[in-house]
């Protein structure tokens, strides 16, 4: 297990290079879990075999991201999913490589940014009123969009010292505590502290995910509240 990873510094490079990304992505996922390794990844056989279902080309971001973690239910659909190369469709203008784990949303790439090495992503809300459904901006960069699915992943895996919290968006207590990161993800923002991973989510709720026990108890000892498990 790595025991040193400087999370703040590691995301700032990632945001501003796809290569950065990637060794963050490796990085983070051997402090918060088990290291990236061979296999871990869908083969570029299966990738290609996906583009000629398709008839085009994924973006190279995205076949990036297949081939580094495509496999690693952990990183990538404990929580929402990461369709597979075989279940990618497209549907009214984007091809979806995301969806919500009830169907609730899909995230997608619009079918004219798809020549875009790292073209922005977009996500559509499920409605009862299916004409009122539309593609709207979600990530600036199909990376970004990547690392924010590992991270929220991590943070919502049910095997660890996870923890969830209600909190007032106005009185924010809590942010004192600890440290901003910079920005990925709409409508989160993140932060950490000693051992600890936090994502706040729409302004009222906290999404934890510690190392340890002892640091899942300072966190909940320092920010008094109606705690899911603790």
């Amino acid at each position: 297990m790595t025991e040193t990873f400087d999370i703040h510094h590691g995301l700032s490079a990632a945001l501003r290079d796809r290569a950065e990304a990637w060794r963050f992505i490796a990085d983070f996922a051997a402090y918060w879990g088990q290291p990236l390794k061979p296999g871990d990844g869908w083969s570029s056989v299966e990738v290609e075999t996906a583009e000629r279902r398709l008839g085009l080309a994924l973006p190279a971001a995205l076949r990036e991201a297949y081939l580094l973690l495509g496999r690693r239910t952990d990183l990538t659909s404990n929580h929402d999913r990461l369709l597979s190369p075989g279940e990618l469709y497209v549907t009214d203008g984007a091809l979806v490589y995301r969806s919500e784990n009830q169907g609730a949303a899909s995230w997608g790439v619009l079918l004219k940014e798809l020549d875009h090495d790292d073209p922005g992503t977009v996500m559509r809300t499920d409605l009862a009123e299916k004409s009122r459904e539309r593609w709207e901006p979600w990530e600036p960069g199909l990376t970004a969009a990547c690392i924010e699915m590992v991270m929220s992943e991590v943070v919502l895996f049910d095997d660890g010292f996870t923890d969830f919290l209600e909190v007032d968006a106005e009185e924010a207590a809590w942010e004192p505590l600890l440290r901003q990161l910079p920005g990925v993800g709409s409508e989160m923002r993140w932060f950490s502290g000693e051992d600890v991973l936090v994502r706040e989510f729409d302004g009222f709720c906290l999404n934890v995910r510690a190392r340890t026990e002892e640091a899942l108890e300072r966190l909940r000892d320092a920010v008094p509240g109606d705690w899911l498990v603790g």
